[in-house]
């Protein structure tokens, strides 16, 4: 069952731009230091990405994110290769097997690679995956013993997460929408649909305006910086708090975002923490 899930994640890869992570940044932005007990705070840590953050981990073209301090833990992505993020979470002191929920964005390798090795250590899992999704891969999630829920339209799929249902007219790609006290935080895949529009798409499925953090893939690597600058201005109509653009979102994207957002933007990559009240 390994050998169908590797098959057919090899087969959709995500290209990797070629450039180069920037370097973490000297200073961390106040969200991103623990401050209370599990239940008092959303927790984010990213277990796999192609940016550097904490020298221990392995760095790899991919995403992968741990989300706790709900009433159910979630895995959003399983990055490219099971071994690199088994391997990751092991070092984080991150148990599998505490994991309730595995969410997969869409369907390219970078981002689905890690389920098959994932569910071997913990079949005990529901996985919410795009309804677009091929048979064969619902299926040899089903024969591990994990449980399948197909999401096509938007909804709550657990207390207080949300999914924007399956965006774009290509790639169909879904992401998260979490509710917290200081308003929504966003996990994006990839955002192959635009990050705008799911940006657009979290705040009226959760019936929530506030946008207190955007964080994942943006899908700008190799982008004009006019495109990106423009992205950044709609952000800020949008008045998105918090960001934290990583995985394909590209060097200039980074820089940008940075730029604009200072104290705000939350340099993101493997191995980062994140806590939101």
């Amino acid at each position: 069952m390994a050998v169908l899930f590797l098959l057919f994640s090899s087969a959709h890869p995500e290209p990797a731009p070629g450039s180069s992570p920037l370097p973490p940044s000297p200073s961390e932005s106040p969200l991103c230091e623990p401050t209370a007990g599990v239940g008092a705070e959303l927790r984010l840590t990213i277990i796999y990405d192609n940016n550097d953050y904490d020298p221990r981990l392995e760095t790899k073209w991919g995403f992968s994110c741990l989300i706790e301090g709900l009433k159910k833990t979630i895995l959003f992505d399983t990055g490219g290769d099971s071994a690199t993020l088994l391997k990751n979470m092991k070092k984080l002191k991150i148990d599998p097997a505490r994991i309730d929920a595995v969410v997969l964005s869409h369907i390219h390798g970078d981002h689905v690679g890690g389920l098959s090795g994932f569910l071997e250590k913990n079949s005990g899992v529901i996985v919410y995956l795009p309804r677009s999704f091929p048979k064969s891969l619902k299926d040899g999630a089903r024969s591990i013993g994990a449980g399948v829920d197909e999401v096509s339209e938007p909804r709550e799929l657990l207390a207080g997460v949300y999914t924007t249902g399956e965006l774009g007219n290509g790639i169909k790609e879904q992401s998260l929408a979490i509710k917290t006290s200081k308003g929504l935080v966003v996990v994006t895949g990839c955002a192959h649909p635009g990050v705008v529009k799911i940006v657009l798409a979290a705040r009226q499925v959760a019936a929530e305006d506030t946008i207190y953090l955007v964080i994942g893939g943006f899908h700008l690597a190799g982008a004009p910086t006019s495109r990106i600058e423009s992205i950044v201005k709609e952000f800020r109509h949008l008045s998105v708090q918090r960001v934290g653009p990583c995985h394909c979102s590209g060097d200039e994207t980074r820089r940008l975002f940075r730029l604009e957002y200072g104290d705000d933007y939350v340099d993101s990559g493997v191995g980062k923490r994140i806590s939101v009240p």
